[in-house]
């Protein structure tokens, strides 16, 4: 009888904490986590067209990228293994071997980056390309996801109120959980506000940028922003499409936010003289891929 009172005490006892536990996260929306890693299964890029590079490539096995425009060449090494599927889009688009539609709603299939401008260039920041307009509005008629894994970046032992770089999305997804729409609102209701932030700031990024809506996967190894590295642009997440940039400094602060697949190995006084030529200025003429990995 005693043992059958003591199991039944337990069992009452558990539930209680269930139900404690299951009241005080929803007293406080900021005490659980939500991340989940999104399914992700690697591809093994190919490229189509062979081609042959008229300068020595680097000794390394790798893909590599060789960008030519009116400023200079630039090399790139693409990489495969750890945003395969970004650099697949790529090396299509780049040797014409992937369809796309413009806003004529015909589809085309030509090597797509040929003849297009870097027509976003900041100093201290990065050069932007890949915009069949010119004006940053363009798109190949498709989107694709992400391919972070912000673990590997070490963004979930941030805490978003302690980063300088994402103060900025902890504000953002605060005041969208209170329904804030604008910074009248926003002082109006400053001491919710207030209250609400200091609530959410042990949030990890990682967490946060979930909530927000972008996802990541546990399996890449991703590559941070660094001074050279290849990105895509985009207009959130999972916007993936044909723009990308190339950072002229360390961008620590876009982490977590952009693909990065890719960088630069040679050609650093050429980004430096895109960015002084100014917005438009500078053409791609051609993009090339040559494929030195072991066969």
């Amino acid at each position: 009888m005693n043992r059958l009172l003591l199991k039944s005490s337990l069992g009452a006892f558990s539930l209680f904490l269930i139900l404690l536990f299951s009241f005080a996260c929803k007293a406080n929306p900021y005490a659980e986590q939500r991340y989940v890693p999104e399914a992700y299964t690697p591809v093994d890029v190919v490229v189509k067209k062979e081609e042959k590079p008229r300068s020595p490539l680097p000794e390394k096995p790798a893909i590599y990228a060789l960008m030519q425009t009116t400023q200079g060449d630039m090399l790139f090494e693409l990489y495969d293994k750890d945003a395969s599927k970004t650099v697949q889009n790529f090396i299509d688009l780049a040797q014409g071997e992937k369809e796309f539609t413009l806003r004529n709603g015909q589809p085309q299939k030509r090597p797509f980056y040929d003849g297009l401008t870097f027509h976003r260039v900041i100093e201290g920041f990065m050069i932007q390309g890949g915009c069949p307009y010119g004006d940053g509005s363009g798109t190949p008629g498709y989107r694709f996801a992400d391919e972070i894994n912000a673990a590997s970046l070490g963004l979930d032992q941030v805490k978003a109120g302690q980063s300088q770089y994402y103060t900025g999305y902890l504000y953002r997804y605060v005041g969208g959980e209170l329904g804030i729409r604008s910074q009248r609102e926003a002082d109006e209701r400053r001491e919710e506000l207030e209250s609400n932030l200091e609530k959410a700031k042990n949030l990890s990024v990682m967490e946060i940028l979930y909530r927000l809506g972008y996802r990541y996967n546990n399996v890449v190894k991703s590559k941070k922003a660094i001074k050279g590295a290849l990105a895509m642009a985009n207009a959130g997440p999972n916007t993936n499409g044909s723009q990308f940039f190339i950072n002229q400094v360390d961008t620590p602060h876009l982490e977590g936010l952009h693909t990065v697949f890719g960088q630069l190995i040679q050609g650093e006084d050429v980004v430096n003289k895109i960015i002084a030529s100014g917005n438009g200025k500078t053409t791609i003429r051609k993009v090339s891929i040559f494929d030195k990995r072991t066969k």
